[in-house]
């Protein structure tokens, strides 16, 4: 098992790791939209929320030797479902025709009041 902390996503806030290699696969934790080297800057908005989150997961994948190409399972967390269409969109933008299997969950709360949170697993 190699534990991953790379220097473009943020820093783990607490007793964990921005992800995990084990048997194969990238387990990355959570990524809230903060902006790496910001003091915790979050972007306004669901879009650029979510590009940013999307943007923490792909840095944490490259620190892997992975990447967004190589995902297998996403979990998008959101606080309001009204949110999905937008998500959706910056998503499909993010992704191209790669689709992994994917699960949208809503969470009414989210750490320091983002909109969305995504976590995800990839083939290293």
């Amino acid at each position: 098992m190699e534990f991953i902390s790379g220097d473009r996503g943020p820093k783990s806030g607490g007793h964990y790791s921005q992800a995990v290699v084990a048997n194969g696969f990238v387990f990355v934790a959570g990524q809230l939209p903060l902006i790496t080297d910001s003091n915790g800057a979050i972007p306004v908005g669901i879009e650029a929320q979510t590009r940013q989150a999307l943007r923490n997961v792909a840095h944490i994948l490259e620190a892997a030797g992975s990447g967004l190409h190589k995902l297998v399972s996403v979990t998008v967390y959101v606080t309001d479902i009204a949110d999905w269409p937008t998500v959706n969109q910056v998503y499909a933008e993010v992704l191209g025709d790669h689709r992994p299997a994917r699960t949208v969950a809503v969470s009414p709360q989210l750490h320091f009041g983002c909109l969305v949170e995504v976590q995800a697993t990839a083939i290293a």
